[in-house]
């Protein structure tokens, strides 16, 4: 074992041309996208290869081959590295890096006898244009969204956050596809065992790939096995750099549009970065409306199962005629009745979300009123639970994150089926479990329900309802970061005269 690794690490030069050339078509599997040009010159031989796909090749040949070519002095690793204008050159002399830093767009120049090769990143980036985040539409605020190129989205940050203790820590993922990742931090603010905790895990993984961000984060979360998301998985940079002002961590990872925000909460799932950009009171309002629109989604429905089936006497008797005379012909019982709507209103909307966008619409609107119109006159299902139904429906899209969306609408199948068999004593019975699960959660090692558990009254503000601007001088204190204050309180309630 000791021999083979040692073995590995050896230095592949000084080789023959000829020799390094079948080398690397051995390693790629004689590739056609790797070009490999031998050049002679005075007896001494050069080779420049890379792989065609990867690199910019009119920047190869205008700036390294044309500089090589007319040199009048003799071939050497300095030589090269001195007379080509291109700053990114590196020497190296493992097989190993030689291959990764290949498929990174690196063009590599060896002339033979040398020890060592010389390399220049000319990667050939593919992007598209900036454009407003798919799964995170805002009507207030910044529009833009991250792209799937790492350097794009580096760059975007660093526009948003012009601060020196900004931190873009490289670290490589997957051993059989690398990717970059980067775990990004500010050091005079962010908690050092977070940053730890989530450099230890992301350097830890032991994958052969990392598909995109929303996978990793699946990978590095605290549990995999509840259906609440702990980390956040944003396509916005305003609400990455406002996290990670506040002294959170984030990670961005290659050919991946979101960015991974840690530690979370679960109240943190519920805001907006639009409730920053308007009035506190509008904002509080927006926010305890989203809290109230999932306890709807989350008990609307169970609530009317249980009722229909063990507790009529909960009903005022206007309201239960109303509902006897619209299931007086429907033969099945209420919670068939139930998980088969809330199914249909999810098949609509994964069919809707599938197709595109204008016959999505249409699938969406028009499926909705045919088939509920159809299902009523059937006599399939009551309108009244379609109302319900569409009520719960309407309440689980105001959630700003799609992972949290997605999680409240599963959950009503479970509390349905509760509500069906036990009652009212099944939903306090699957209200009680959820309370426990979340109580059990963490985020990177985190509360998952802070500040309310472990409770913190200083915290409150950031959370439930959002107070202004000057109430807020402290960063959120559950999560501990080195710097707690961001402004001065004192100052920032003064009302100077105009004229002072």
């Amino acid at each position: 074992m000791k021999k083979a690794k040692r073995k590995a690490t050896n230095p592949l030069f000084p080789i023959k041309v000829e020799k390094l050339k079948q080398t690397l078509e051995d390693q790629f599997e004689n590739s056609t996208d790797l070009s490999f040009t031998i050049f002679e010159n005075a007896g001494q031989k050069l080779a420049v290869f890379y792989l065609s796909y990867q690199v910019n090749s009119e920047r190869i040949e205008n700036t390294l081959l044309k500089t090589l070519l007319e040199s009048q002095k003799e071939w050497t690793v300095e030589s090269v590295l001195n007379e080509v204008p291109l700053n990114t050159g590196q020497k190296m002399d493992k097989l190993e890096e030689l291959l990764t830093n290949l498929i990174n767009g690196h063009v590599f120049v060896y002339i033979e006898g040398e020890k060592q090769v010389v390399s220049y990143l000319m990667l050939n980036i593919e992007q598209r244009s900036l454009t407003k985040a798919e799964t995170e539409s805002v009507v207030i605020g910044p529009q833009v969204a991250f792209t799937e190129s790492l350097v794009t989205n580096l760059n975007i940050l660093r526009w948003r956050m012009r601060s020196k203790d900004l931190v873009f820590e490289k670290i490589m993922l997957g051993k059989r596809t690398p990717k970059e990742a980067r775990l990004i931090y500010l050091k005079s603010v962010a908690n050092e065992t977070d940053v730890n905790t989530m450099r230890q895990r992301l350097q830890d993984l032991e994958v052969d790939e990392v598909e995109d961000a929303n996978v990793l984060m699946q990978y590095v979360e605290d549990s995999s096995l509840t259906i609440f998301p702990q980390f956040y998985s944003t396509e916005l940079p305003d609400r990455a750099s406002y996290a990670i002002n506040k002294g959170r961590v984030g990670v961005i990872v290659e050919n991946s549009p979101a960015a991974i925000l840690a530690p979370t909460t679960f109240f943190s799932f519920f805001e907006s970065t639009e409730d920053l950009y308007m009035r506190w009171n509008a904002g509080s309002f927006l926010r305890v409306l989203r809290f109230i629109s999932m306890f709807i989604s989350v008990m609307l429905t169970p609530m009317y199962v249980a009722a229909v089936t063990f507790h009529y006497e909960l009903i005022p008797t206007q309201l239960l005629i109303s509902i006897g005379q619209s299931r007086a012909n429907v033969p099945f019982p209420p919670i068939f009745e139930a998980l088969l709507l809330e199914l249909l209103i999810e098949l609509l909307r994964e069919a809707g979300a599938r197709l595109p966008t204008k016959v999505g619409q249409t699938i969406g609107i028009v499926g909705g009123v045919v088939v509920g119109t159809a299902a009523v006159q059937a006599g399939i299902t009551s309108n009244i639970l379609i109302i319900f139904i569409t009520i719960s429906a309407l309440a689980s899209f105001t959630a700003p994150s799609y992972l949290m969306g997605t999680s409240i609408r599963v959950l009503r199948f479970p509390m349905i089926i509760l509500a069906g068999i036990l009652g009212i004593m099944g939903i306090v019975f699957g209200i009680s479990f959820l309370i426990i699960h979340l109580l059990r959660l963490t985020s990177l090692g985190r509360p998952y329900l802070t500040p309310i558990y472990p409770f913190r009254m200083v915290d409150l503000n950031k959370v439930l309802i959002r107070f202004p601007q000057q109430f807020q001088g402290k960063r959120f204190l559950s999560f501990r970061p080195k710097d707690r204050v961001r402004f001065n309180k004192k100052k920032a309630n003064e009302k100077k005269d105009i004229d002072e």
